[in-house]
């Protein structure tokens, strides 16, 4: 069995901590896999927009993107996928925040076609921080008027918060109803069910006739599980917590400020993981 597609995330995984990569290495890599007929896919919280710009140097269009943590998948202009949020359930959530975490001043983004959403009520310097992650951002005075399509809410709590146990709570309340995941930097994405990276995945195991036994994938942190679980050839970061090298077997080749993602991609493709896909 061969690898036909191979899917990274990218905070903490593709990406340096300075948010690049080597680019020219990346770009030779890119040759060989069309060359061979293997996609590459990005799969990540971030927002479309957001996600694409990371490729510029490289040319967006060479991938496909799994974007919002599985809720839009894309390539090139074409939609191949979506799932935002009713917004029945936005209001769930953002009631459940009132009620139970008004004491806390947690953040609130949603994140939906347009754009990314807070309160009017932000700071600058909020706005700010939450500019790094989102290219555009909106202040509205009342989240349930929003018109556009909203693909992920997130909560963003203080650096001391076990966020953990933020998604145990989540899971707990709407867990039959919603997906609650960690996403990284204290924050706790709210998508509507059965939305992951995995579900991302399986669209395109769909249009493109590839089994995931035919994937490989490369992540970090609990939102990438279900997607590493998910294809044949997981990789989990040696910069990840412990709780993910407990459950992903593979680890890459190097870290994410040591081009772990390229190296094991090359490996890939010199076949030194085709024991593991027999």
């Amino acid at each position: 069995m061969t690898i036909k597609l191979i899917a990274t995330d990218m905070d903490g995984t593709l990406l340096r901590d300075d948010k690049t990569f080597d680019y020219g290495r990346f770009e030779d890599l890119l040759d060989q896999m069309e060359a061979r007929g293997v996609k590459m896919v990005a799969a990540s919280g971030n927002q479309l927009k957001q996600l694409r710009s990371y490729f510029g140097p490289v040319n967006p269009d060479r991938l496909t993107y799994v974007s919002d943590n599985g809720a839009l998948v894309t390539h090139k202009a074409e939609i191949l996928g979506e799932a935002p949020l009713a917004k029945a359930q936005i209001k769930q959530v953002l009631d459940w925040n009132t009620q139970t975490q008004a004491h806390m001043e947690n953040l609130i983004v949603l994140s939906g076609h347009k754009g990314a959403y807070v309160s009017n009520h932000a700071t600058p310097d909020i706005i700010a921080a939450v500019e790094e992650f989102y290219p555009e951002v909106f202040q509205v005075e009342k989240f349930m008027d929003i018109d556009d399509q909203i693909f992920r809410l997130s909560l963003v709590w203080p650096p001391h918060e076990d966020i953990k146990d933020k998604v145990r709570q989540l899971r707990d309340i709407f867990g039959t109803e919603m997906h609650a995941t960690g996403s990284g930097f204290g924050s706790v994405d709210i998508l509507s069910k059965g939305t992951d990276k995995a579900r991302g995945l399986r669209e395109l195991s769909r249009l493109w006739q590839i089994e995931p036994n035919q994937m490989a994938a490369f992540g970090d942190n609990g939102n990438d599980l279900e997607m590493l679980h998910y294809v044949g050839l997981p990789f989990v970061m040696p910069n990840a917590e412990d709780f993910m090298k407990l459950r992903v077997d593979n680890i890459a080749l190097n870290d994410n400020n040591h081009n772990g993602v390229l190296d094991t991609i090359e490996a890939i493709l010199a076949g030194a993981y085709d024991a593991k896909l027999s």
